[in-house]
């Protein structure tokens, strides 16, 4: 069995890649872990694109600020999350479909109850104006479960801050399909020259971040 602190303690934000390829495998089972990962009225809005070949990252280089060009171009993988601007019709049906077809609402007595939860809450953050706002705090849900998923299978990651997302959406055609990029993960394997890897972590103490309420 894992040692989850150990995964965590020895997890760290690679600097450097060698330019060697994600295993197919290993990639696969992160894009899986994504794909199983929690969101609030399992809303599942996020889309994630996915750039393995040299020439797919280096399209998306011109969104990168100068510091993290060089990890795109020696990256194995670089994943981009977007969410819609709008959770459409089509949205609460393909996922209340989805439910009834995994099987979610048998022995229920009115499964059109659950239906109606996920749209109120939907539309409650359409009518504040921050259903973008809400979809992106989910969608990093995703992000940390993918970071700690690819310590675990020994693939590094860095998540990418540096990332004109406005560019990003215009070199992927974003806006045409409803949708704005909201954040980029990097994975491969690190650098033999990589510093980064050898520098002890650092985080605050215990006391510092976490009050007891009794």
């Amino acid at each position: 069995m894992s040692n989850v602190l150990e995964t965590m303690r020895s997890r760290y934000t690679t600097k450097h890649y060698a330019g060697e390829a994600v295993p197919a495998e290993k990639l696969e089972t992160l894009l899986e872990v994504l794909r199983l990962s929690p969101t609030s009225v399992n809303g599942q809005a996020s889309k994630f694109f996915v750039a393995e070949g040299a020439e797919a990252r280096a399209k998306l280089i011109p969104a990168l600020m100068d510091f993290n060009q060089e990890r795109c171009e020696k990256c194995g993988a670089l994943i981009v999350c977007a969410v819609p601007e709008d959770y459409d019709e089509a949205q609460f049906a393909r996922v209340f479909e989805q439910e009834i077809k995994d099987g979610r609402y048998e022995g229920l007595p009115s499964v059109e109850g659950m239906d109606a939860g996920r749209r109120h809450f939907v539309n409650m953050h359409k009518n504040r104006g921050d259903l973008v706002a809400w979809e992106t705090h989910q969608s990093y849900i995703a992000m940390g479960m993918l970071l700690y998923a690819a310590a675990e299978l020994g693939v590094d990651s860095t998540a990418l801050e540096g990332v004109e997302f406005d560019k990003m959406d215009e070199i992927l055609g974003l806006r045409e399909k409803g949708l704005r990029s909201v954040w980029a993960v990097a994975l491969g394997k690190r650098a033999p020259n990589d510093s980064n890897a050898a520098r002890p972590k650092s985080r605050l103490p215990m006391e510092t971040v976490v009050t007891r309420l009794g």
